[in-house]
């Protein structure tokens, strides 16, 4: 079975979750049924969001039902937006999304808490890729300022000389630059145009946000649209989470963090993870500062890395769901967490998970 699709509804109660069972353990390895998680609460948890963590949370849903036995999680992939509506409207127990909760929503979220603090608790890290189809360039390097010249429209041609300076080795065709991009609203395409704001700022001069807003290029709906697409046109370029990227046979570009070419790798990508500061000090809210890993120049951190948050009350639940979700984050955050880079996402290093388990420890 082909796990690595889009918009979906996760759940092991339906029929036929033997079968989708076995088809994640395929994917992810044989599990344990050592767990942190008291497993209780009520059996069945619903949550709503990003479909860039939909996997993952395939995966974490049957570590949850190895661990937990009768337990389950309920998770519609519909975008972050949706997510932290859904959320804030109290008609899931918790969301998924790309981007933290802020502003206006989150206070808002702090009403549907009971007055409760809002935590952002980020529990599944994706590497973006600079997924390309040029013919005949199978090596390709970019840095963050060409990337962003690229994709605001200055540089339109592979054989460029800022692009060519950084591949002398390869032969670069006389060909035009075809961009893809994101026609959805999408954390994806928020998260790479912060980073193209934060390695490039003179190049990247128009903005962030969940909408393309480099103003030139094609788009298409989700990762497997973009990915589908850049497989298609020769002379493509675009962002597309790692999965994505290898569902469809796409190299993707090493990026030049300052300290020499870095490939797309899990390993490469926990490298610039292991450089993650938080907005916040202590226990509860684990909002990133995600300038430090977009702008790791370690070498062998690849810097280009998609966190997602689910967000929780840190108080304010009932007893029986309080209880619930507190069990599945902490099965998510150990047991969940082996095997998910056979799906593309980095497992989250121990000082990490260990600052993590304080924040769900102290869910009310």
């Amino acid at each position: 079975m082909d796990l690595k699709r889009g918009a979906f509804v996760i759940g092991l109660a339906a029929a036929g979750s033997v079968a989708l069972t076995g088809c994640i353990q395929e994917e992810v390895g044989p599990g344990s049924v050592d767990t942190l998680a008291s497993c209780e609460g009520k059996p069945n948890l619903s949550a709503t969001g990003s479909s860039a963590q939909a996997n993952a949370m395939l995966a974490f849903n049957v570590r949850y039902g190895e661990s937990c036995p009768g337990k389950n999680i309920a998770y519609t992939s519909s975008g972050s937006g949706d997510g932290r509506v859904q959320f804030t409207s109290g008609y899931t127990d918790f969301g998924g999304t790309d981007s933290p909760i802020t502003g206006d929503q989150l206070a808002q979220a702090q009403q549907r808490c009971n007055g409760h603090e809002v935590w952002n608790l980020p529990l599944v890290f994706g590497p973006i890729g600079m997924a390309y189809n040029v013919e005949g360039v199978d090596d390709l390097v970019l840095d963050g300022p060409t990337i962003a010249k690229i994709f605001n429209g200055t540089i339109r041609n592979w054989n460029d000389p800022q692009i060519a300076a950084l591949n002398e080795n390869q032969n670069l065709p006389d060909r035009g630059i075809t961009v893809i991009h994101r026609s959805d609203s999408s954390g994806t395409t928020d998260n790479f145009q912060l980073y193209l704001e934060t390695v490039a700022p003179d190049a990247w001069t128009s903005g962030a946000g969940s909408d393309f807003t480099g103003g030139i290029g094609n788009g298409f709906r989700g990762n497997e649209g973009v990915a589908q697409a850049v497989a298609s046109t020769n002379g493509a370029i675009s962002y597309v989470e790692k999965a994505y990227i290898e569902q469809n046979g796409l190299p993707a570009a090493q990026i030049d963090n300052g300290s020499g070419p870095v490939p797309l790798t899990i390993e490469t990508a926990a490298e610039a993870i292991e450089q993650a500061e938080f907005a916040g000090t202590g226990v509860g809210d684990m909002t990133l500062d995600l300038e430090s890993v977009y702008g790791a120049t370690e070498p062998g951190a690849y810097p280009l890395v998609l966190a997602t948050y689910e967000i929780v009350c840190s108080g304010g639940y009932d007893p029986e769901t309080s209880a619930a979700v507190k069990s599945f984050l902490t099965v998510a955050a150990n047991e969940g967490q082996v095997g998910i880079e056979g799906m593309g996402y980095v497992p989250l290093p121990d000082a990490f998970r260990d600052r993590l388990m304080d924040s769900i420890n102290a869910i009310g």
